[in-house]
């Protein structure tokens, strides 16, 4: 089966984005940004429409995950470190590699058996909430879903409920190193935010990291789908002595290291990145 020119040109893109350090630029055609407002999210589901529109969301996001999985589109193969997930009883923030649509219910599918009739919240770009088409946007509006925004007061609403949310136990899903960078299997250098959420709370970060290897399954695109084997790592704790800003550093520092490691172990290889010469 000949393979899709897009899915090889965004391959490309990949690597050249690789080679000049640009860690965070998106290489799909996300949907374009608008600008997310204060009346237009209830972060905290408080309404009575936002409760049903969340019901019937995690039905439908459920039914869609689930016939992919069916039909092997998506396939988790393993879970290595459920114990480290269990010890933590708190409100934490987990993080986790960026590299498909389906990573984020890779994660909830793993821990949703042992989350006690909680969900997980999902930090997610402000375009895919304002402007993804439906019924995905649906979906992503309403699926325990906490978009960021460049609009400075929908900002300081969005601190308030991951602030809220973590002190009463729940534990939400960041994407440390940003963009989706489809199939990548590099852990690449992270962004601040889940660190600044933990250091700011004194709450822990779970560090997960997917590997992948080929099926025997092709998709639609010509490429093999990939087996997911989902590593969860023990917490990094935040220490009560130090500043925010130290905490920031060392939740940070520690996470990349333990991804890394990981990294190295499952593919049996140092990690290097691509360099301009």
């Amino acid at each position: 089966m000949e393979k899709s020119a897009e899915r090889l040109k965004v391959l490309k893109k990949i690597e050249e984005l690789e080679r000049e350090e640009k860690w965070d630029i998106d290489v799909e055609e996300d949907p374009e940004t608008k600008t997310l407002m204060p009346n237009q999210i209830d972060y905290l589901n408080k309404k009575l429409t936002s409760k049903i529109a969340n019901f019937f969301a995690n039905i439908a996001g459920t039914s869609f995950y689930e016939k992919l999985i069916k039909k092997r589109q998506l396939i988790i193969k393993e879970v290595k470190g459920i114990e480290n997930f269990l010890q933590v009883k708190e409100g934490a923030i987990i993080t986790c590699n960026h590299f498909n649509v389906c990573d984020n219910y890779a994660v909830w599918r793993v821990i949703k058996p042992y989350m006690k009739g909680k969900n997980l919240w999902k930090v997610i770009r402000e375009g895919n909430y304002t402007n993804s088409p439906p019924p995905f946007g649906f979906i992503l509006r309403n699926c325990n879903t906490l978009p960021l925004s460049s609009n400075v007061e929908t900002m300081k609403n969005f601190m308030s409920a991951v602030n809220v949310l973590l002190k009463r136990g729940e534990k939400i899903l960041v994407y440390p190193e940003q963009a989706m960078w489809w199939n990548y299997k590099k852990p690449r250098p992270f962004k601040s935010g889940a660190f600044r959420f933990a250091a700011t709370n004194l709450v822990p970060v779970i560090p997960f990291f997917i590997t992948m290897e080929d099926s025997d399954v092709l998709d639609a695109d010509g490429f093999y789908v990939q087996e997911y084997t989902i590593h969860i790592m023990p917490a990094i704790y935040p220490d009560k002595n130090k500043t925010r800003n130290e905490n920031m550093e060392e939740l940070r520092s520690k996470n990349f290291e333990v991804w890394k490691e990981v990294y190295e172990k499952t593919y049996n290889t140092k990690l290097e990145y691509l360099k301009n010469k």
